[in-house]
């Protein structure tokens, strides 16, 4: 095999490697760290723009009978409309210590991905047929 086909080959043993070696440093966590971060379930039940705020908006969310109701603010306007997430099922952090934005508290975070240059986000949301307040392992 070339040199040309072992750069571009990701299966090739030796170039997995050397892409091992090559990771970016990474601030590691301990299982038990990991273990104390509660994510849950989370029914959108609004979603409204912050005035003044290009970036934030504003979600209450069901988190089951258990936890209720909370007010969570996420950094998201730009890639989504408030609408197109009522209703939705997304993956919260619901034990995360609340913090004042803009005046308004959040009582939690939502779970997003993005790609590469953040040009693209996108709220993950829960697999069918899980409720409020269903904890993910």
């Amino acid at each position: 095999m070339n040199d040309a086909n072992q750069e571009i080959n990701p299966t090739n043993t030796e170039t997995r490697s050397q892409m091992t070696l090559e990771a970016p440093e990474q601030k590691l966590v301990s299982i038990d760290q990991f273990a104390e971060i509660e994510l849950r379930v989370a029914l959108v039940e609004e979603a409204e723009s912050i005035p003044k705020s290009k970036k934030l908006l504003k979600l209450q969310v069901f988190l089951g009978e258990k936890l209720g109701r909370r007010q969570i603010l996420a950094g998201i306007a730009q890639y989504t409309s408030p609408e197109a997430l009522i209703g939705k099922k997304i993956i919260v952090v619901a034990n995360l210590q609340p913090a004042t934005l803009m005046g308004l508290q959040s009582q939690g975070m939502l779970l997003a991905v993005q790609n590469e240059d953040s040009s693209k986000v996108e709220v993950i949301q829960a697999p069918e047929g899980f409720e409020p307040g269903a904890r993910i392992r």
